[in-house]
């Protein structure tokens, strides 16, 4: 445990109005600035004390709650208090700049998580987790950000992990001992570890990137040519009239961005102007923002006219969904196509299909009780940790015991930066910088 000097304060509740207003303070001097605030002699621990708040020239500021708790047993594992008072932005500052006044000092983003990271409260994992319960676009998000806050994702590492050492203390011993009868480097119970630990990988993987896609959502991009429907279908997918309508080619001639939720995931919609060779410069600026979308998006949505054959424009792009639209009007030559969607979007046929297309596109497993969140740098460590992996039963196929320890050792590195245990310096603060101030 870490044991800080300094007491930090921050208000721990968002900009503006609301009916209560909350002040985090946390370390050695919280407990005394809050007993000066309130002129309370005593404060009982995980007590809710109703007090006037008063400043150095004892005139009252506001009125409310004291709750205090004592170190060890607190958010970030120092004596912390919460002052609840109005929450209105003039009134909060007020009692902030007393609250600072009395000894503490303004916390800096993310500062009461990092201090809960390092007096062992959580680990890094669920750190991450706190700012991804708050920044949720979905329902799903949320359960899955409380599922790693918890410790889920967390377990399947530390699992791995054990697996890991395990295979470490095993070729490294066979190290140790060569002058041994066994060979433990071609032992059966070595290949098999390492074969469960593949698996291990690849099923967290696969999990990580399923918590990645919620945490962080993704971004579609609807793309045709003008007046296939485009604008039609946004309004569908949003279930609003966000897009102009109109038989008028060309209506759309800017990007649209709608936010919404697609099968459990947060998606950003983006509508975009009809691609088509023109000399109309307005138009043109359009259509490049709309190729420029095409490039950036997760995902594209390729709408075509179902009341034109369409089998020379179908996309064969990797992340492209290839959709005619209008199938109610369809041309008979589409209607053997396969591997496209045939949707309405004029009376709602076959959107629903839509939505598992998506999911499928970006290869998200079934959502469940056991789906947690998780960021792009935890995937990208598993993939180094796996490469090490991989390098290291490479090197015992070559009976390099020395190589494949070496590799094994470098993938535990990895795989600890995920949690923290072994995390540097700059890494950290640039995961805390990014949380809230009161977080």
């Amino acid at each position: 445990m870490i044991h800080n000097t300094d007491t930090i304060a921050a208000i721990a509740t968002p900009a503006g109005t609301g009916g209560v207003g909350i002040i985090r303070i946390s370390g050695p001097k919280a407990k005394p600035i809050a007993q000066k605030l309130s002129q309370l002699t005593a404060l009982k621990v995980r007590h809710a004390h109703f007090a006037q708040f008063k400043n150095q020239q004892q005139q009252t500021i506001d009125s409310g709650l004291i709750l205090y708790f004592q170190q060890p047993a607190s958010f970030t594992g120092e004596d912390v208090v919460e002052i609840q008072g109005h929450g209105g932005h003039v009134v909060m500052n007020m009692l902030l700049k007393e609250v600072i006044a009395l000894g503490a000092r303004m916390a800096r983003p993310g500062e009461f998580s990092e201090r809960a990271f390092h007096n062992e409260k959580i680990d890094l994992v669920q750190a991450e987790a706190i700012a991804d319960v708050i920044s949720s676009g979905s329902e799903q998000a949320v359960l899955a950000s409380q599922r790693s806050l918890q410790g889920a994702f967390s377990k399947h590492i530390n699992q791995i992990l054990d697996l890991l050492i395990e295979t470490r203390v095993w070729v490294e011993s066979a190290i140790d001992f060569p002058e041994e009868e066994i060979d433990f480097l071609s032992d059966k119970h070595l290949r098999q570890q390492l074969s469960k630990l593949n698996q291990s990988m690849k099923e967290t993987l696969q999990k990580t990137q399923t918590g990645v896609v919620l945490a962080q959502g993704i971004s579609i991009a609807i793309i045709g040519q003008p007046n296939v429907g485009k604008s039609s279908l946004l309004n569908c997918l949003t279930e609003e009239d966000t897009a102009i309508i109109s038989e008028v080619a060309g209506t759309t001639r800017d990007v649209v961005k709608e936010d919404v939720v697609i099968a459990g995931i947060p998606v950003r919609l983006i509508d975009t102007a009809g691609i088509h060779a023109t000399d109309n410069p307005i138009e043109q600026q359009g259509i490049d923002r709309a190729l420029k979308m095409k490039q950036q998006a997760d995902v594209v949505l390729y709408v075509m006219d179902g009341q034109q054959p369409v089998r020379d424009w179908l996309s064969a792009e990797k992340n492209h969904i290839n959709i005619i639209n209008k199938c109610d009007v369809l041309h008979e030559e589409n209607a053997e196509l396969k591997g496209v969607l045939k949707v309405s979007a004029k009376t709602g046929v076959g959107i629903d299909a839509i939505s598992a297309a998506i999911v499928a596109q970006v290869n998200l497993g079934a959502l469940n009780e056991n789906t947690f969140s998780a960021r792009q740098r935890h995937i990208e460590q598993l993939k180094l940790t796996q490469q090490h992996i991989d390098a290291a039963e490479q090197q015992l196929q070559s009976n390099q015991g020395e190589l494949s320890a070496e590799e094994l050792r470098l993938a535990q590195q990895a795989l600890n930066e995920i949690t923290g245990d072994f995390s540097s310096d700059d890494l950290l603060g640039e995961i805390f910088s990014n949380f809230c101030i009161g977080k």
